[in-house]
C-alpha cells in the first residue's frame, strides 16, 4: 500500500472517533462551522442570492468526505428522469481536471481526456450520454450547459450540495455505512455541515449503504456488479455482461481501485467468488504509470479507472473493466419526482432523453 492510501486511511480511522486528535482539532472545527453557519445566514436573509439556471436542478452531495456514492446516484437519477420524460444534463466540478480550476468550463466529449476533465465527468458522459459540463462555478457550468445543449430541461448537479449559490429544486444526501463518522465538522471530524434535526426542506436522503446510517429518514440503494467486459470492448461501446463476469471464477485476479472506497469495491468482488489480489490506489489515481507488475496476467478495475487507460498500454495484460449496477427505490424515487415541476411537453419530431454519445 502506497503512503498516500495509508495515509489518507489513517485519517478516515481518526475521524470516526473522538480520540485525542480530534480533540486537539476541535477549535478549528468551532471556526470552520461559524464561518459555514455566517454564509448560510447570508443566503437565508438575503444579503447573498441564489442563481437560478432557469430549469430545475437536482444536487447531489454528501456531508461527510470522501466518496459516499454520489457518482452512481448522479447516473442513476438521469436514468431515472428520462423515463419520466425529462431531458437531464450533468454539472459537476471536475475534480483534478481543467474545469478544477478558477477559470471557465469545460463541456465533456466522449474523446475528452480525463486529464482535462477529471475521470467521474468522464465516466459520466460515457455511461450516460448525456451532456456534462464542468467547472468550479457551478451556476457557470449551467448556463453554459443551457446555451451548448437548450433541449435540456433539468439539470443534475455532482456534488455542490455546500455550492449555495446554486438555486436548486430538490437535493438528494447520499450516505455511505459511515454516516457521519465521528458527528464533528471538519478538521476534527469528516463533515462539512452539521447533519441537521431532520430532512432539509426539498431534500431526500439515500443510503448507499446495507442500513441507514444517520438518524435522517431515507431508503436504501440497491448496489450490485452488473457484470465484466474486456478493456477494448469497453471503450467500444460493448457492455458489460455477468456471464463474462462468472467466467472469472478460478482465474487469479489483480483487483485495482482508484476510488474512494476500494475495499467496498473488493468486497463485491469476493461476494461474487472471484479470487483476488487487491491492489487499492488513491482516489483519482491517474495511471500514468500502471500500478500493477509487468506481466500480471489478468487485472479487474472499475469504470472509473478504466476512462483513463489506452489499451496499447496494457501490454500481455488482460484488463477486465467491471461495471456497477446501481438502482434507486420506488418510494425514492416517488419522493424526488414529487419536487419536480412536469417535464415540459416536447415540440413535435423532438425526442426526450437523447442517449447519442
Amino acid at each position: 500500500m502506497n503512503s498516500h492510501t495509508g495515509g489518507l486511511h489513517w485519517l478516515e480511522r481518526a475521524w470516526l472517533t473522538r480520540g485525542l486528535l480530534a480533540r486537539l482539532l476541535l477549535p478549528l472545527a468551532w471556526a470552520f462551522g461559524a464561518l459555514t453557519a455566517t454564509r448560510k445566514l447570508l443566503y437565508r436573509f438575503g444579503w447573498l442570492r441564489a442563481q437560478s439556471l432557469g430549469v430545475p436542478v437536482v444536487v447531489v452531495g454528501n456531508l461527510i468526505v470522501g466518496g459516499a456514492g454520489k457518482t452512481p446516484t448522479v447516473m442513476a437519477l438521469v436514468g431515472l428522469l428520462r423515463r419520466h420524460g425529462y431531458t437531464p444534463g450533468i454539472i459537476s466540478r471536475g475534480y483534478g481536471g481543467s474545469g478544477d480550476g478558477d477559470g471557465g468550463t469545460l463541456e465533456v466529449h466522449p474523446q475528452t481526456a480525463a486529464a482535462a476533465c477529471g475521470d467521474e465527468p468522464l465516466m459520466m458522459r460515457w455511461r450516460t450520454g448525456a451532456p456534462v459540463f464542468v467547472g468550479r462555478n457551478r451556476v457557470a457550468a449551467g448556463r453554459a450547459l443551457r446555451r451548448a445543449h437548450p433541449a435540456v430541461d433539468v439539470v443534475v448537479s455532482d456534488d455542490g450540495l455546500q455550492h449555495l449559490r446554486l438555486a436548486r429544486d430538490a437535493q438528494v444526501l447520499v450516505f455511505d455505512e459511515r454516516g457521519v463518522g465521528n458527528g464533528w465538522l471538519l478538521p476534527a471530524g469528516p463533515l462539512r455541515e452539521a447533519l441537521p434535526a431532520s430532512v432539509p426542506t426539498r431534500g431526500v436522503v439515500l443510503y448507499n449503504a446495507r442500513t441507514a446510517s444517520t438518524p435522517l429518514a431515507g431508503n436504501l440503494a440497491a448496489r450490485s456488479l452488473a457484470g465484466a467486459v474486456e478493456l477494448a470492448a469497453w471503450r467500444a461501446g460493448q457492455a458489460a455482461s455477468i456471464g463474462t463476469l462468472e467466467s472469472l471464477r478460478g482465474t487469479p485476479l489483480t483487483a485495482v481501485a482508484g476510488v474512494a472506497r476500494p475495499n467496498r469495491f473488493f468486497e463485491m468482488l469476493r461476494e461474487q467468488g472471484l479470487q483476488i489480489s487487491a491492489l487499492p490506489l488513491p482516489d483519482h489515481f491517474d495511471f500514468a504509470t500502471l500500478p500493477w507488475p509487468a506481466g500480471t496476467p489478468d487485472v479487474v478495475l472499475t469504470e472509473k479507472d478504466a476512462v483513463k487507460l489506452e489499451p496499447v498500454r496494457l501490454g500481455g495484460t488482460r484488463v477486465w473493466v467491471v461495471a456497477l449496477d446501481f438502482a434507486l427505490p420506488a418510494a425514492f424515487e416517488k419522493s424526488l419526482l414529487a419536487l419536480l415541476p412536469d417535464p415540459p411537453t416536447p415540440a413535435p419530431g423532438i425526442a426526450h432523453g437523447n442517449q447519442t454519445a
